[in-house]
């Protein structure tokens, strides 16, 4: 009869045996082992193209779109398609201080051939003053020379210079009196100036022209409307020459201002709906005119 000892050996599984029953590993070792090769992967760096491959990945960056985190960046061409550069302003204030110079010409010479009295005289210095508003000091002047060069040639260079002097020369200093806002009243006192100028030059070149004096008729017409006043006024006294031409020159100067008055009410209404507006009236202009500006 055998040791039971001697059988316990036996019962024991044998090692070989469960290793060939259980070739593989649990379900949980290859998760493991998986997740430990991807992490080290991960971490190796990535071994260096050759420089062929490296260009060829690279050169579109700089040609066309790089992306550089999240941000896409435009290449110059695309930047130049999706912003244009602004266009230049040059040939639009030519083109403006021609068309506006030639307006000007056109409105003088309508005024010399079929005069409508004082309706298209309010219009001489303004075409030259809104040049100066939109395009500043210089385009104004030559918007000046531009028309007295159109009207010497239309008209000849005496009608022309009638012109420049004094109204080439208003429509500047009104553009640049409301280009620095200037107050009504200082714009006005300027433009009667020259226009007093103008006048007296017109008479001087006119005479010249003539042969004649024609300062002595003016004084002639002065003398009477003097001696006129001064029967109403029961006054007995003749009118002196110092007098009569000290009330010539009030009169021109009184002339002037209610034509500068003028030329500033047309250029309220009329350049602030152009989009060129003028500095505000005094108070009791707005008013008396019911104008909010």
């Amino acid at each position: 009869m055998s040791d039971p000892s001697d059988n316990a050996p036996s019962s024991r599984p044998d090692p070989c045996e469960e290793t060939k029953n259980h070739p593989f590993k649990s379900a949980a070792e290859p998760l493991s082992d998986y997740s430990d090769s991807t992490e080290q992967t991960e971490q190796d760096p990535v071994p260096p193209t050759s420089t062929g491959e490296t260009d060829a990945f690279e050169e579109p960056q700089v040609s066309g779109t790089a992306l550089t985190g999240s941000t896409l960046m435009d290449s110059p061409e695309d930047a130049k398609l999706r912003n244009p550069q602004p266009v230049t302003r040059g040939p639009l204030a030519m083109v403006e201080t021609a068309f506006l110079a030639s307006a000007a010409s056109l409105i003088w010479l309508i005024n010399y051939y079929f005069p409508l009295g004082p309706v298209l005289r309010m219009f001489f210095p303004i075409p030259i003053a809104l040049v100066y508003l939109r395009w500043g000091n210089r385009a104004s002047w030559m918007a000046a020379i531009v028309s007295g060069l159109l009207l010497s040639v239309l008209m000849g260079p005496t009608r022309s210079i009638l012109f420049v002097i004094p109204y080439g020369l208003m429509g500047v200093q009104l553009g640049a009196m409301w280009k620095r806002r200037a107050h009504w009243l200082l714009s006005m006192t300027t433009g009667a100036l020259l226009g007093t100028i103008g006048f007296f030059f017109r008479f001087w070149l006119l005479s010249l022209l003539l042969g004649e004096d024609l300062w002595v008729y003016v004084m002639t017409q002065i003398t009477q409307l003097t001696e006129w006043g001064f029967t109403k006024l029961g006054l007995l006294a003749q009118p002196d020459l110092t007098l009569i031409q000290a009330i010539a020159v009030v009169m021109i100067i009184l002339n002037n201002l209610v034509y500068l008055f003028v030329v500033h009410l047309v250029a309220l209404l009329m350049l602030d709906r152009l989009g060129n507006p003028i500095p505000r009236p005094p108070n009791w202009v707005q008013v008396l005119l019911d104008y909010e500006g």
